[in-house]
């Protein structure tokens, strides 16, 4: 959030944590794989709305392929080939990956804190098997804002 305000532009929260939240919240119920598509399609909706609200850059909280990796992680190693293939054709001119150097902090969707290391790990390892262009973030919020800015304004200019 802070980086579209920082750019005057839009953030793109995780269209997951809004579904799952209800669900929670209505049926005290996890997340299954029959969510996965819905969730997937609820945030492409929601990319391409707020994208037509900035003029400048779109912030996204996350992407088809982290929900490729949740899917991946959390069921078995499977995933819906649609939503698989989306994940694999989706892509973004930068991504932040964030170092679990922060505290974790327990809400009624986040799960398995034991489990941080693997996590990062698997999502790693899918920026790089599909070629993303990422920049690893550590430190305090402040040090990664002041990265990510850093970033940003580097590709913005390669653009112009």
């Amino acid at each position: 959030m802070q980086l579209a305000r920082h750019y005057d532009s839009v953030w793109v929260p995780e269209y997951a944590r809004q579904y799952l939240q209800s669900k929670w919240n209505n049926e005290r119920k996890t997340c299954e794989p029959k969510d996965l598509l819905p969730i997937a399609k609820g945030q492409i909706r929601l990319e391409n709305k707020l994208a037509r609200k900035t003029n400048t850059v779109l912030i996204c909280d996350t992407d088809l392929l982290e929900t490729k990796v949740y899917s991946e992680a959390y069921y078995l190693g499977t995933c819906d080939p649609v939503l698989e293939k989306y994940a694999i054709e989706n892509t973004y001119d930068l991504y932040f990956l964030t170092y679990i150097d922060t505290p974790w902090e327990a809400d009624d969707l986040r799960d398995k804190p034991e489990h941080r290391e693997e996590m990062f790990k698997a999502f790693e390892s899918a920026l790089i098997k599909y070629n993303r262009p990422y920049v690893l973030l550590k430190g305090s919020k402040q040090n990664r804002l002041e990265e990510a800015i850093k970033y940003i304004d580097q590709l913005l200019k390669k653009q112009r």
